[in-house]
């Protein structure tokens, strides 16, 4: 979708912290003029405001997207705001954390199309991985709509139900801490074998950052690239004989702590 699609009818941004703030500028720099754009903040950030874009005041009657990117704490009292956008002409995208697509159903009613997606925090960057499912209220243009907005900060991937987004949490979107905590460990094990902190850190943070650009760029898949930088007897394959160990090594870690997050999703999503 060219941005210039929703430039007449405008968009509406609900919400302009980080994650709000990220999907603007990419929307921004992919050529959405900043005059088709209405943000509603109550406390807009001095980076907000730089953006050029409209703040509050009048909205407009029917803006082509929605785009919802409240903290859920504060989607009671920001909904009614832009409840009128409802009934079918308006396409919604929420990306708000664990807020179900039949709650946005009763807020803008059955006829409209509403996409639920959870991006994960590289987002910020540009870096971000974004799931993404719509309703069925959705045309394939509407998720096509909705894509293009979404991968101004990242990768996208459509799921097939909306119970698949517990796992996504587990996975990507709580996944960025899960690796923040490893650059911590790895930089540990580097000072406990004589490394300085400076040192180890660095080594760590660049280590597991290039890494995941390899695995990104390479044709081959990571167990491949695994394979391809593990010589028989070697000092790698040493190191993965403790961390590949069945009964208490990464794999089984893993499992439980995807498990442990996609369970907390649900109890939140589903009261």
């Amino acid at each position: 979708m060219k941005m210039d699609e929703i430039a007449a009818r405008g968009l509406v941004l609900l919400g302009g912290g980080k994650m709000g703030s990220a999907m603007l500028a990419g929307w921004l720099a992919s050529g959405l003029p900043a005059s088709a754009v209405r943000v509603i903040d109550p406390a807009p950030s001095d980076e907000l405001r730089a953006m050029g874009v409209a703040l509050d005041g009048d909205l407009p009657t029917a803006p082509a997207v929605l785009v919802i990117a409240v903290k859920p704490q504060m989607m009671q009292e920001a909904l009614p705001a832009v409840s009128s956008f409802g009934g079918g002409g308006t396409l919604v995208i929420s990306v708000a954390a664990g807020t179900p697509l039949a709650l946005y159903g009763q807020v803008f009613g059955s006829k409209t199309p509403i996409v639920r997606a959870m991006p994960n925090t590289p987002a910020a960057i540009g870096q971000g991985i974004t799931a993404m499912i719509g309703n069925g209220q959705c045309s394939l243009a509407d998720l096509d709509r909705a894509e293009a907005l979404l991968k101004a900060v990242g990768r996208v991937v459509r799921l097939e139900r909306e119970d698949q987004m517990d796992a996504v949490t587990g996975v990507s979107g709580s996944g960025p801490a899960y690796v923040f905590h490893m650059i911590e460990a790895l930089t540990a094990a580097g000072i406990a074998q004589g490394l300085s902190e400076e040192v180890a850190a660095e080594l760590a943070q660049v280590t597991v950052a290039g890494a995941g650009a390899l695995a990104l760029a390479s044709e081959k898949t990571v167990s491949q690239l695994r394979i391809d930088v593990t010589s028989p007897g070697g000092t790698t394959q040493a190191g993965l004989g403790v961390l590949m160990d069945e009964a208490d090594g990464l794999p089984l870690l893993m499992r439980r702590t995807v498990a442990a997050a996609a369970d907390r999703s649900r109890e939140l999503s589903h009261g």
